[in-house]
């Protein structure tokens, strides 16, 4: 009842603003609705500003400078930085307090093509990443656990070790990268679904006891897959093209890339729970974006065939578009939780779902054209 409550819903919002779907795909629109919702989002805090969700969200911030070089939206990425003198989240380990660390690095990079001296920015990530890598080979032989042990960190690490790996020319953090994200995919990537477990929690084992569906199968939880495929193509932007391992990473991308246009629902968008689309309501729109966002830059970057992921990719964004509000507000965004949720709606938001939104429309203008 609830999926086609959603969908009346989405015929609605469509009658009542028939320029949507051609809006969606002008480029100067694109990029004015990119604006509008990063000013929403913005006025709207909700987290300290070196939170993993903000992690997330400056990342679609600083693709909207990119996209659109309003220099508002720059300035809005420096004064954030000074906010927190620049520095990463307190757990030396954890990669949700990495994550804000690629924005940093993107905004010295941008300072440093303008020739000023980035050393402010950078020294207070090169402390942690340098602490963050002694301490993990010291400590690699004393536990039995992963540091990268959620799905989600797949989105938070690797693209910031390998910015910093760039950045510094230190090549020993796409190694340590290499190391931490293997054993993730070792623990949780699922052969058969070519999809990753939100966690051990996740994973079947053979007893009558595991977590499952309410139609029986497997929790794969929408969001943390986003999280997964777009921190993959932030890594790969990262990585050299005859880098040793880039072919691992771009099978996991194809793999995931095919089956997740698989599972596509017929309104555009993804459902929570991957594999049980009917028990959960409407589209989650922070999931879909990463999708959505991943998959066009695997057409941009020749990875992804045209004319395969083109239809599935202009169905995401139309439905994403369709989400966001007059006044910029990115709407059915599946509150923070580490598993699949069905308490959200239509004025549901979080700052992620934002983030999501704003890399996806990055990409999306490349895809177009100017």
């Amino acid at each position: 009842m609830k999926k086609w409550i959603y969908l009346f819903n989405l015929v609605l919002l469509l009658s009542a603003n028939p320029l949507l779907a051609q809006n969606s795909f002008d480029v100067q629109h694109i990029k004015r609705t990119m604006e509008k919702a990063t000013f929403w989002q913005l006025d709207h805090p909700k987290h300290k500003d070196y939170d993993w969700t903000n992690g997330a969200f400056y990342a679609g911030v600083f693709a909207a400078y990119e996209t659109t070089r309003n220099e508002a939206i720059f300035q809005v990425l420096l004064d954030m930085g000074k906010r927190v003198d620049w520095r990463p989240g307190l757990r030396l380990t954890h990669a949700d307090d990495h994550a804000i660390c690629q924005t940093y690095i993107d905004v010295a990079r941008v300072l440093e093509e303008r020739g000023e001296n980035t050393w402010r920015i950078m020294n207070p990530t090169r402390v942690v990443f340098e602490d963050f890598i002694e301490f993990e080979y010291v400590q690699r032989e004393r536990r039995d656990s992963i540091t990268w042990w959620w799905c989600d960190a797949l989105f938070m690490g690797p693209p910031a070790l390998a910015k910093y790996a760039n950045f510094t020319d230190n090549k020993r953090f796409l190694d340590f990268n290499d190391s931490l994200f293997q054993e993730t995919y070792d623990l949780l990537w699922d052969e058969e679904h070519h999809l990753f477990a939100r966690d051990v929690d996740y994973l079947w084992r053979g007893t009558k006891n595991y977590k499952k569906e309410a139609n029986g199968k497997k929790i794969f939880w929408s969001r943390g897959n986003g999280w997964v495929m777009g921190g993959l193509v932030r890594l790969l932007d990262e990585l050299p093209a005859d880098y040793s391992k880039r072919s691992f990473y771009e099978r996991i991308f194809k793999d995931m890339a095919a089956r997740i246009v698989s599972i596509q629902q017929e309104d555009g968008l993804w459902r929570a729970s991957l594999l049980d689309p009917e028990s959960y309501p409407g589209g989650e729109t922070s999931g879909s974006g990463f999708y959505c966002y991943a998959l066009a830059w695997g057409i941009n970057q020749g990875l992804l065939d045209r004319a395969t992921y083109e239809p599935a990719i202009r169905k995401a964004w139309s439905a994403l578009y369709q989400n966001v509000n007059e006044e910029g507000r990115v709407g059915w965004v599946q509150p923070i939780g580490q598993d699949p949720r069905k308490n959200f709606g239509p004025d549901s938001w979080e700052v992620y779902g934002t983030g999501a939104f704003l890399l996806a429309g990055s990409e999306m203008v490349k895809m177009i054209g100017e």
